[in-house]
């Protein structure tokens, strides 16, 4: 999304719950300018999410002529199952995007955008969403290893930060083979800040 400049600001797992579901959709899709969604569009008991979004929009979820056609194109003449027309249910006013990967497609609908949870297919969905976003600032994102836990270069880091307004400095600690350290992540749409905020990280990761 970086590369579009679209921000990510806030991201939630929600349980395979209606009324969960329904609630997280409607709170975020007035919240925000984008939802995506992952997950829950497949052919099995629990896979309840375009349900749950159709409810969300006050709107029925029915199988897309469209994405029956290629379905049916795809099989050949074998036989299409329950499970599968599931995966063809679309609210209505959804609006079709597929992935090179499978012929069950995602969707659209006003600003949320369901995709399938298994990465592949929902990497190809993405990508088949960008017409439909509307691109802002390219956000660039650098990250560095620096190995020493986050009490050793707390206060530089803060100082760091407060000098560059325009650049976002996170920093993830983890442990590898009993070592502490941090991932230092700069995010910025400003080129020259983030070169210049760079350089005080590598200086920093030096002193250690």
């Amino acid at each position: 999304m970086g590369k579009l400049g679209i921000s990510l600001s806030e991201v939630r797992v929600v349980l395979d719950d209606e009324d969960a579901i329904i609630s997280a959709v409607n709170s975020l899709r007035k919240k925000y300018d984008y939802v995506f969604t992952t997950g829950g569009i497949g052919p099995t008991h629990d896979d309840i999410t375009t349900e749950c979004i159709a409810k969300a929009f006050g709107v029925e979820a029915k199988v897309d002529h469209d994405a029956l056609e290629k379905m049916e194109s795809f099989l050949d003449g074998k036989e299409l199952t329950e499970p599968l027309l599931k995966m063809l249910r679309i609210p209505k006013g959804g609006e079709l995007i597929y992935s090179p990967a499978t012929k069950a497609p995602g969707y659209k609908i006003d600003n949320v955008f369901v995709m399938a949870g298994i990465p592949k297919i929902m990497q190809g969905m993405l990508e088949g969403m960008y017409d439909y976003l509307e691109a802002g600032d390219v956000v660039d994102s650098r990250s560095f290893d620096i190995m020493r836990g986050e009490s050793f270069f707390a206060e530089e880091l803060t100082s760091i930060q407060e000098q560059y307004s325009d650049v976002s400095v996170g920093s993830y600690p983890f442990s590898r083979n009993g070592v502490y350290g941090a991932t230092i992540v700069l995010r910025s749409t400003q080129k020259s800040s983030l070169d210049s905020c760079e350089k005080q990280i590598q200086e920093l990761i030096a002193k250690f």
